[in-house]
């Protein structure tokens, strides 16, 4: 599938100054998004962007904080909570 993205000529420079390969972080983003929100596994994200390997595709939801199902922060509430209850037992 091919995806066209129309990006305001005037913001255009400024992006494509920001991102050495705009194409590619677009595709990440999109991978990282959809695996956050359970749409693509692991594996699918890593087929998806053409890496050789999980612990690449890994890296790469990880650079975009995309946890699977979670959130970042509901995450560290669950390690919050984690580290309470080990406090109470004696």
């Amino acid at each position: 599938m091919t995806l066209t993205v129309n990006i305001p000529d005037e913001l255009a420079a400024e992006l494509g100054a920001g991102f050495q390969n705009l194409g590619r972080a677009a595709l990440e983003a999109l991978a990282a998004e959809a695996y956050a929100k359970d749409v693509l596994s692991l594996e699918q994200v890593r087929r998806m962007l053409e890496l050789e390997s999980r612990w690449e595709a890994q890296a790469v939801l990880t650079r975009h904080g995309a946890w699977p199902g979670q959130s970042a922060d509901e995450i560290l509430e669950d390690a919050r909570r984690s580290s309470e209850f080990r406090q109470e037992i004696p």
